[in-house]
């Protein structure tokens, strides 16, 4: 076996212990004469399955009992619509902070629904940036504040929280639990697994209950929070094998410890960052004091020597460095799970490729 490092924003790196356990357990779990994708989602198998990753994911929040993990298939996208179909009523306003491409795509979502207030919008700036503190212009009385906590796609990461009078949204799907969070500063944050927990089309979603008991009656069964709040994420059959490697992640992150977590995220980053601003070669695209410790998005002189950096490192076990189709450029996701060394492989080949073309 000869496993890369993988650099691709998500679906992402997952922990190799992980993977090992779920090879290990694919064909028959745990003596139950059956792989867990062919369990029923209501036999005890699974239960405890189940039951732990919520049990487990409540732990690394450290939410209060005001909330509840929920686990809903179809990814952030899906709660793009979600959050506004449960909280924004009629004759209300929702505050969104457009920090990038992601915020954009929520925001829009958010229009179908109901009104929207920009209450900031850094999404066109360059070099990347999301608004500070000063530059938002809340509504008062507003429904929810929205905020992307980290723009994948630009690499711009919000580093301290706004504190505002309505709950706080926040989509997390790219630097969830990388990092220790107050959780009470919020009333509802969603993630997209695919970057930090674990296989893509799933999303774990932590909300304030009260919150839930927003949605109008005309809002249907399945796309309301309180739904599965109130069934425990069982009204329907969940991605039960999905849901399996969540479990085994949460897992992996209760005994990393997520301060430690955390300062190892925040030294694989700072090891990328010194590489690009000792050089005259790269050029990160973010301003430093948003730069995210999630996704590190530099340039180099010219597209040409771009497409030759993605495809030198790829030959050296580098894949996934290819910025996104939209901005071009490099970008190296480095999410809780993507192991030091690959760190420093890369910022050894940065400095070979940059002698050897600069």
């Amino acid at each position: 076996m000869s496993r890369i490092y993988n650099f691709n924003a998500g679906p992402a790196v997952l922990p190799l212990e992980v993977l090992e356990e779920a090879r290990d357990q694919f064909v028959e779990y745990q003596n139950s004469g059956m792989s867990i994708m062919e369990s029923s989602h209501r036999g005890k198998e699974y239960d405890a399955i189940h039951a732990e990753a919520i049990a487990n994911y409540k732990k690394l929040f450290n939410c209060s009992d005001d909330y509840a993990i929920c686990l809903i298939a179809g990814g952030a996208s899906m709660q793009f619509a979600m959050a506004p179909l449960n909280l924004l009523g009629a004759g209300q306003t929702a505050d969104y902070i457009n920090s990038g491409a992601w915020a954009s795509k929520a925001l829009k979502e958010a229009q179908h629904v109901g009104k929207v207030s920009v209450a900031a919008d850094t999404s066109k700036e360059i070099p990347t940036r999301v608004p500070g503190v000063q530059d938002l212009k809340l509504t008062k009385g507003a429904a929810y504040v929205h905020i992307t906590s980290n723009e994948t796609i630009s690499g711009a990461q919000w580093k301290v929280f706004p504190k505002t009078e309505s709950p706080l949204v926040a989509d997390m799907s790219s630097d969830v639990l990388s990092r220790p969070i107050d959780a009470g500063q919020f009333g509802l944050i969603y993630a997209g697994a695919q970057k930090n927990l674990g296989p893509s089309g799933i999303a774990l979603v932590v909300i304030r209950k009260d919150l839930a008991e927003r949605a109008a009656a005309n809002v249907p069964t399945i796309l309301k929070y309180k739904t599965f709040i109130d069934e425990n994420s069982l009204y329907n059959t969940p991605p039960c094998f999905s849901i399996y490697i969540m479990m085994l992640f949460s897992r992996w992150m209760l005994k990393m410890g997520l301060e430690n977590l955390y300062r190892r995220n925040r030294d694989k980053a700072a090891k990328i960052y010194t590489a690009i601003d000792g050089s005259g070669f790269y050029k990160g695209t973010a301003v430093k004091e948003c730069r995210s410790d999630m996704n590190i998005t530099f340039r180099l002189p010219n597209e040409a020597l771009e497409e030759q950096f993605v495809k030198e490192a790829s030959k050296q076990g580098m894949k996934g460095l290819k910025g996104h189709r939209s901005v071009g450029g490099i970008r190296a996701s480095i999410y809780n799970a993507f192991p030091p060394e690959g760190v420093d492989a890369l910022v050894a080949f940065m400095r070979a490729f940059e002698n050897k073309n600069g």
